[in-house]
């Protein structure tokens, strides 16, 4: 979204907390940045808490929301913002000037039942109907990459648009799958943690070569007893993030939506483990397998060994699609409404 915004002529500045302003200063030197502070949504390890684990931080939550949206109107009227793309944060609308929320989970998956996910959908929509309009990272044919939850049976009340995934990765010309294995660890601890003791714990199995990707973009992590032929980073920069993508025989990682996009953007064979309670990525990995574009397991019965194999007789691959010019498009929209006068 930034380089399309930027290649268009846009000024952008971005805002996030330490870590995402961290990720995003290295890949953009040319932009502007202001700090705001994130939900800080804490997870629990126990999968039968994660609903009640939520509900007790609702009301944090909402203060939140609050409080960016009372941070965006400061900020609109210091540095005269002429618009606002929300990557899914419900407080950064606002009355005065265009404001586009980005959400490809239109339906929300909740463990508790229709009427809860009918519940669900009437808050997130709400909040939604707060801007302009509603831009959804998938394709405009169902399924897409995220079936049911970008393609509901009731869309909200704003204007909504299908802009395609969005991914920095791409698929190199001339790259050629090598026998390696590339291990991409992702996502709020404890899991993070837990799934990265797991994968050490089996590495000394694998015959193939494997490079591990810890997700850590402020490093400190403790180090890995590895076997000699596993490669780890803490964490990567895009370009070379890409590069490893495009070479993996198999990569094994979480099926968030965003993880989904890139693996589709560079047409990999994927191995994928959701987050335990995230039922979300639980749906996205369900989906991907009954489509055969993946092999899928859960963390608590991941066997790396196992997976391997069955990756190799199956060959699941989530093949590469181009997304065409749709975010070119919905961008020049975008800008040209937020001209001055």
């Amino acid at each position: 979204m930034i380089y399309e915004l930027l290649k268009q002529g846009a000024r952008v500045t971005a805002a996030g907390n330490r870590v995402q302003l961290r990720l995003l200063e290295k890949e953009f030197s040319q932009i502007d940045f202001q700090y705001l502070e994130g939900y800080n949504v804490h997870y629990t390890a126990k999968r039968s808490r994660f609903v009640i684990n939520l509900a007790q931080q609702a009301p944090a939550i909402l203060e939140a929301i609050r409080n960016e949206n009372r941070w965006l109107r400061d900020i609109v009227r210091e540095y005269s913002i002429d618009g606002v793309i929300s990557d899914n944060r419900f407080g950064l609308y606002h009355a005065g000037i265009p404001t586009v929320f980005i959400t490809h989970q239109l339906k929300i998956r909740n463990p508790l039942g229709r009427m809860m996910e009918t519940l669900s959908r009437r808050i997130n929509y709400r909040w939604i109907g707060r801007f302009s309009r509603c831009w959804i990272p998938d394709y405009p044919e169902a399924p897409g990459l995220a079936g049911a939850l970008s393609h509901p049976a009731v869309m909200p009340a704003i204007p909504c648009a299908y802009i395609g995934p969005l991914s920095r990765m791409q698929l190199l010309p001339g790259a050629v799958a090598k026998e390696m294995v590339l291990i991409l660890l992702s996502g709020p601890e404890p899991q993070r943690s837990l799934f990265e003791k797991i994968v050490c714990e089996q590495l000394p199995s694998c015959k193939a070569g494997t490079v591990l990707v810890r997700g850590l973009p402020n490093g400190g992590g403790p180090p890995l007893a590895v076997p000699g032929s596993t490669v780890v980073y803490d964490h990567l920069p895009a370009q070379k993030l890409n590069q490893l993508m495009c070479d993996a025989a198999y990569i094994i990682c979480r099926s968030g939506y965003s993880s989904v996009m890139d693996l589709q953007a560079v047409g990999a064979r994927p191995i994928l483990v959701p987050t335990p309670g995230q039922t979300e990525q639980e749906y996205l990995a369900e989906l991907l397998g009954s489509q055969h574009h993946a092999v899928i397991c859960s963390q608590e019965q991941f066997n790396m060994e196992v997976l391997l194999g069955e990756a190799k007789y199956r060959n699941c691959i989530l093949p590469h699609r181009n997304g065409g010019s749709v975010l070119e498009q919905a961008v020049e929209g975008f800008l040209n409404e937020c001209k001055p006068g």
